[in-house]
């Protein structure tokens, strides 16, 4: 049998019978609290808010040049990059791949899902080895449910992520555009 890259976690307790699942973790794969907040979408939280979302985040290591997720995919996580750098890519016809943005540590990708339910927009791939973080979809909406201040933070900083990128976004099409008027 083939080795497996994915850490798995202890079996699950339920903290209480309206909480979200926590994952009992060994040592070296929780994700530190001051290392979240380094993070933009993490950077306004509490103390308190940042520990919580630290307990529902679990360690992932990937290899290089392994698939994270593929466009048309349907997502339920979201990524955190602790060490490394992924490759966001979108496959052009008659061209290739594509790359959109080079990751690195600190940041984060596959927001989007947790926000619609739409298909995965773009392929993610391991650049070099990573250590990320993932959280689940349905264990942030929980922990959202039960502490609207963290909500509040958190969806406000999903907003303005996402307005960011589509402004960087309509630059790259203005940029294509003047380009291509050129042939």
């Amino acid at each position: 049998m083939a080795p497996c890259n994915v850490r798995r976690s202890l079996p699950r307790k339920r903290a209480t019978a309206r909480t979200f699942w926590y994952s009992e973790k060994r040592p070296g794969e929780t994700l530190d609290p001051a290392q979240l907040k380094k993070i933009p979408l993490f950077a306004n939280l509490t103390a308190d808010h940042l520990d919580k979302v630290a307990n529902i985040a679990t360690q992932k290591q990937v290899r290089a040049n392994e698939k994270i997720f593929q466009e048309g995919e349907v997502g339920t996580e979201m990524y955190l990059i602790g060490a490394g750098k992924v490759r966001i890519s979108k496959m052009v016809p008659g061209v290739g791949e594509e790359a959109l943005a080079i990751l690195e540590s600190g940041s984060y990708f596959g927001e989007m899902a947790l926000i619609d339910d739409t298909p995965r927009s773009a392929d993610a791939t391991a650049n070099i080895p990573c250590t990320l973080y993932v959280i689940q979809k349905a264990d942030l909406e929980e922990l959202m449910f039960l502490h609207k201040d963290l909500a509040y933070e958190l969806l406000w900083t999903f907003v303005r992520t996402l307005s960011a990128r589509l402004r960087e976004t309509n630059d790259k099409i203005k940029a294509f555009f003047a380009l291509s008027a050129r042939f």
